[in-house]
């Protein structure tokens, strides 16, 4: 039996995220270059989408490219960059059958000019999508987000916009990237390892974390469902007690 029978529909999460981790040592296990498992980590990127798609699953989000990997060797961040446009153009198709609008977050004015034209012709392409929204971490620092919002509501104090004393949690979570989407009730991990690397820090608050052994160019629709279902198993307090949920 599959594990999409498994997913109790009542309860499923609104939003996942998930840092795919692992391409380089993938390739690296197979003796080939960091780019052969960023290549195949594409399939996985398709599998999770198409995955979220059968789960009815409304967001994704997936950390494809931190601020921090443009330290990288020139030649992995060059092959990446083309990667991105190369698979924007192919998954299209894929975007268009399946009802997926795209979406992107981070500092995009650093990508360069082809990749940063191919992916506002994308989102321009989907926007009127509704049955699920992929939205791409790209050169995207989850500090340096938390930074800008700071320094727009600092702006607006100085303006005389708002009072500093009305600043809440809903005014900065407004001023973030990721304003028009709920923050994820699922980050995934890949790899094994068991950090955010500052992914979503702040929207991660009260997120449920499955880690998976397996590297990223591993990853299956069913890796998907199993964290889905082990999502439903736990529960979640939000600070509360189990006796007042």
């Amino acid at each position: 039996m599959s594990f999409l029978d498994q997913i109790d529909n009542i309860k499923l999460p609104q939003h996942i995220a998930i840092i795919m981790d692992g391409n380089g040592r993938w390739a690296k296990q197979k003796g080939k270059l960091r780019v052969f498992g960023h290549q195949n980590g594409v399939k996985a990127v398709r599998e999770a989408l198409e995955g979220c798609v059968q789960a009815n699953i409304k967001y994704l989000t997936l950390y494809a490219f931190s601020a921090e990997n443009w330290n990288r060797p020139k030649l992995e961040v060059v092959a990446l960059m083309e990667l991105l446009v190369s698979s924007l153009k192919k998954e299209i198709k894929t975007f268009q059958e399946n009802g997926v609008r795209l979406n992107a977050i981070g500092d995009i004015s650093k990508l360069p000019t082809n990749a940063q034209k191919k992916l506002q012709e994308t989102i321009e392409a989907t926007k009127d999508n509704t049955t699920c929204t992929l939205t791409l971490a790209l050169s995207y620092s989850s500090r340096q987000e938390m930074v800008d919002a700071a320094r727009t509501l600092a702006a607006k104090v100085k303006a005389g916009e708002i009072n500093a004393e009305d600043i809440n949690d809903d005014m900065f979570s407004a001023n973030l990237y990721t304003r028009n989407i709920p923050d994820p009730d699922l980050l995934i991990r890949t790899s094994g390892e068991l950090r955010i690397s500052n992914f979503l820090l702040w929207q991660i608050a009260y997120s449920e974390l499955c880690f998976l052994d397996k590297m990223w160019p591993e990853f299956t629709k069913e890796d998907l469902f199993q964290s889905i279902v082990e999502y439903q198993q736990r529960e979640r307090r939000f600070g509360k007690t189990s006796e007042q949920l």
